[in-house]
């Protein structure tokens, strides 16, 4: 005749003290409380495997951490997987395998291991260190723990929303472009199998583009001769100079280093991080934007920015906001900035006639055709020191004589 056994309640469980040995309570079904003599109540099931028939136990956990309730339920949930032939001990142990299979392979242990390979092919330092910081200011906080496999979509796209709200548009898109190389590092290691991120830039608008000001080639010798009178200090005006010759951004001109320039060779080359699109750009220097350099040589003794500070240390470039205020000392408020002179360079390119897909790359603008972009790289050097030492001999023209700086011939009329 099988025992009768009479459920417990909380009251009798709260009541249970330790003896000098370990102490089974019944609750039914195989389930039981042991109260151990530390006073420790763990809460077990007592059952047969389905397939052996020999009796084995299993663990849920403490009282009072399990309670009562929560341990019959967990019973109840092994004897259904006893019903249909599955041991729920093995069960829980594959859980928790998977559990941890699923942290070692979260999106940030997955990113920690993509960033290692990446630092193993030798990527520049600082622009991994970028890569890195942004993942952690936009990506970590809301899918860092998640598994890499149940990453979606959505969930990337929840991430990036601040960024698209504030029209960080080029952030947005650098971004998801370092989440695709986590996920096809994945893919590739055979972590899962397909990445379902690969569209994800496709859903964020690109804002309107706010043209910079700007003015028109004819009117360069007006500039350049208001360039020459103005009351600016000599680096101010050789900065100008020095990216209207190089087409370059503002803040891209003011951080040249002496290191990144190969004056054997005529070139300047500007590592990825510090290019707005994360890609490293070469520049060929026309015989004017050397003499900037020579002009900007007694920096050298001060450190190895071109353009630094005007007091010491000196380790850190002027501001690139220097040459936009002194432009705009000089009459031409809301009619240029210095950003608007690449504008101008372009104009005056492509009215020259020289190749479009030369001129976009001088002034790194990235080309979307992965195929004609690694053509662009390989083969447009020598096209784009040539259209520069054109450019370079126009900006001197337009200087009228020797008011440009960088200028040694006499004035030509251009474009007039």
């Amino acid at each position: 005749m099988a025992i009768k056994i009479t459920p417990l309640t909380d009251t009798q469980i709260k009541s249970f003290k330790p003896t000098n040995k370990d102490k089974k309570h019944f609750d039914g079904g195989g389930l039981f409380l042991l109260v151990k003599v530390n006073a420790v109540k763990v809460w077990r099931l007592k059952y047969n495997n389905p397939l052996t028939k020999k009796e084995n136990l299993l663990t849920f956990g403490n009282y009072p951490e399990i309670s009562l309730q929560q341990a019959r339920k967990l019973r109840d949930e092994a004897r259904e997987l006893i019903n249909q032939g599955i041991d729920p001990k093995e069960y829980k142990k594959e859980l928790e395998q998977q559990k941890q299979i699923q942290l070692n392979n979260s999106f940030y242990a997955i990113a920690q291991r993509w960033f290692a390979f990446k630092t193993e092919q030798g990527l520049e330092e600082q622009t991994l260190k970028k890569a890195w910081r942004s993942l952690e200011n936009h990506v970590f906080p809301y899918i860092k723990d998640i598994p890499i496999n149940q990453v979606t979509a959505i969930k990337a796209i929840n991430a990036l929303q601040p960024l698209n709200n504030n029209n960080k548009y080029e952030t947005v898109k650098r971004v998801c472009r370092r989440i695709n190389e986590i996920m096809y590092y994945a893919v590739n290691m055979g972590i899962i199998d397909s990445n379902p991120l690969a569209r994800i830039t496709d859903v964020f608008n690109s804002p309107k583009v706010k043209n910079q000001p700007t003015i028109a080639p004819t009117e360069l010798p007006e500039f350049m001769k208001a360039l020459s009178l103005a009351s600016i200090e000599l680096q101010t005006r050789c900065v100008i100079e020095w990216q209207l010759l190089t087409l370059t951004r503002p803040n891209e001109a003011v951080g040249a280093k002496w290191s990144e320039i190969d004056l054997d060779n005529r070139l300047w080359s500007i590592p990825a991080e510090r290019m707005k699109m994360d890609r490293a750009h070469n520049i060929p220097l026309s015989q004017q934007a050397v003499n900037i350099l020579t002009i900007m040589s007694y920096t050298k003794e001060k450190g190895d920015f071109v353009f630094p500070t005007a007091r010491p240390p000196y380790d850190k470039p002027m501001s690139s906001q220097t040459a936009n205020m002194a432009i705009k000392r000089m009459g031409y408020k809301d009619r240029l900035v210095a950003h608007g002179l690449r504008s101008l360079a372009s104009t005056a390119l492509n009215e020259q006639g020289f190749n479009y897909d030369v001129i976009e790359s001088a002034l790194s603008h990235v080309d979307k055709n992965a195929v004609r972009r690694a053509y662009n790289r390989a083969e447009y050097e020598q096209q784009k020191r040539i259209m520069l030492d054109w450019w370079g001999d126009f900006v001197e023209q337009a200087s009228n004589g020797n008011v440009s700086l960088s200028g040694t011939r006499q004035f030509k009329v251009v474009n007039s």
